[in-house]
């Protein structure tokens, strides 16, 4: 028998954005060796790297084709997916960051495992170091604000994206919902939306383009302040609803510009 000194994982499948991100950035991106539809970031990635998995599923064969070391997915929503993988003896990593917070400690937990800790929590560093830049700048008023992450059911922001309005400098009108751990925790009715009067709205529907027109026209949304006065912005899923680095960077930009633009 011939043993080595284990060097972290060589052959690494990412089933969503960020742990590719995270690993880019860090300087490992030739460690990742497939990734998902839905990444965008780095480019590179994108035009590079096979396409192995959506979100919610994936393809086992060419996952298991590409021999991977360790596989890296997010959330309870991948639950059935890695259930596949583990049954096909694949080593697989779920994690399941809801927090800004979390999202720091993935990205030093990532970096970890690739041997970038001392890299990785100066990653982090920089992130904590813009996020309380941002929070700090005074701010004479803070607007209330709906985030709407899908439409039918409607649901509010999850956590992370609810911290960072707050970081931004507005009011997340569903703030307590936000902590909800499943989507259902996180529904909302058109009716709370109006009680709620917010003066700016953001949607990012995962997976489609936002439909202004008919959100504005669904009952009573006439009344909203943010619609009669015009406040109402898309912002792309791929820089708010990834829990990793582009939330923490061009996301947080984003919400600046739309809350107090």
């Amino acid at each position: 028998m011939s043993l080595v000194v284990p060097n972290g994982p060589q052959r690494i499948v990412c089933l969503t954005e960020e742990p590719t991100e995270i690993l880019y950035a860090l300087g490992e991106g030739e460690r990742v060796v497939g990734i998902s539809a839905y990444t965008e970031r780095p480019p590179e990635a994108k035009r590079d790297k096979p396409v192995v998995s959506a979100f919610i599923g994936g393809s086992v064969d060419k996952i298991s084709a590409l021999k991977p070391d360790l596989i890296i997915g997010f959330s309870d929503i991948q639950a059935e997916l890695a259930k596949k993988l583990i049954s096909a003896n694949l080593p697989v990593l779920i994690f399941n960051q809801r927090s800004v917070q979390e999202i720091l400690d993935v990205i030093v937990s990532i970096g970890n495992l690739v041997g970038r800790g001392n890299e990785a929590r100066d990653l982090s560093a920089s992130y904590v170091a813009k996020l309380a830049a941002v929070a700090e700048i005074p701010r004479s008023h803070r607007p209330g604000v709906y985030f709407e992450e899908w439409d039918e059911p409607a649901i509010c922001g999850i956590q992370w994206v609810s911290e960072l309005i707050e970081i931004a400098g507005g009011r997340d009108v569903f703030r307590d919902r936000s902590h909800g751990k499943l989507a259902k925790d996180r529904f909302v009715s058109s009716e709370e939306v109006v009680a709620a009067a917010p003066e700016v709205v953001l949607a990012s529907w995962c997976g489609k383009a936002f439909d202004k027109s008919a959100f504005v026209a669904r009952a009573g949304f006439e009344q909203l302040p943010a619609v009669q006065s015009g406040q109402v912005f898309e912002i792309a899923p791929e820089i708010i609803l990834q829990p990793g680095p582009a939330s923490l960077t061009d996301g947080l930009d984003a919400l600046v510009a739309a809350i107090h633009g």
